[in-house]
């Protein structure tokens, strides 16, 4: 089998690339994950890649301040430099410019706090309360031009409690991200995913008829 050289580009701790990389440790995983980058330096992300052996880059937004499309230009160059096939991104707090998005186009995915295509951005935790939603969760989608958009690849969800806090229901989504995520890439990387129009088929859902219904 010929694994998918997969990059994660993440801002932070990567907790999600956490979950990929676990996920990928197993040889018969469709993914290889050959690079994490970051587009922060100080990204506790990357000493976690660096001690399992894994390749690590830094592409610096503010070395390209005021032009986002210069700094995806330094990014592209990373991953076509270590032959990259797929993308992933996780928790990688940059707003794409048509650039990236039209270079990667049905190579690069993302994972949202969130059942897009409720509670597009930030606050998402805050906002589901806020609106008093009885699910919430969070979605793997391929990267569009728009933010938080483009076809759905695999969602989570979990029920909203009458004593939750943002940071109760976000451990609980995390927990579903941790799930979500490395099976989406799996699809993807396994040609299983097929994009028709808005929706992506392909998931292999055991029942189909299943109803989830809170509470």
């Amino acid at each position: 089998m010929s694994r998918k050289k997969t990059a994660i580009l993440i801002s932070g701790r990567g907790s999600n690339m956490g979950a990929l990389i676990s996920a990928a440790m197993s040889p018969d995983y469709p993914a290889e994950i050959t690079l994490v980058l970051s587009n922060r330096p100080d990204a506790k992300g990357l000493e976690r890649a660096a001690e399992l052996g894994i390749a690590t880059a830094v592409v610096d937004h503010k070395d390209h301040a005021g032009d986002r499309e210069a700094f995806e230009k330094s990014v592209d160059a990373v991953l076509k430099d270590h032959k990259i096939d797929l993308v992933a991104l996780a928790g990688f707090m940059r707003i794409l410019t048509p650039y990236l998005v039209n270079a990667w186009a049905g190579r690069m995915i993302n994972i949202h706090p969130a059942l897009l295509p409720s509670f597009k951005g930030l606050a998402t935790h805050e906002r589901a309360l806020q609106e008093g939603v009885k699910l919430h969760g969070a979605t793997v989608h391929y990267v569009s031009a728009e933010m938080d958009d483009g076809p759905i690849i695999m969602q989570g969800a979990v029920p909203v409690l009458d004593n939750d806090t943002p940071d109760t229901l976000a451990a609980r989504v995390l927990d579903v991200e941790h799930q979500i995520y490395p099976k989406a890439l799996s699809m993807v990387a396994s040609g299983k995913a097929k994009v028709s129009g808005a929706r992506v088929t392909g998931s292999g859902n055991s029942n189909e008829t299943e109803t989830l219904i809170w509470p």
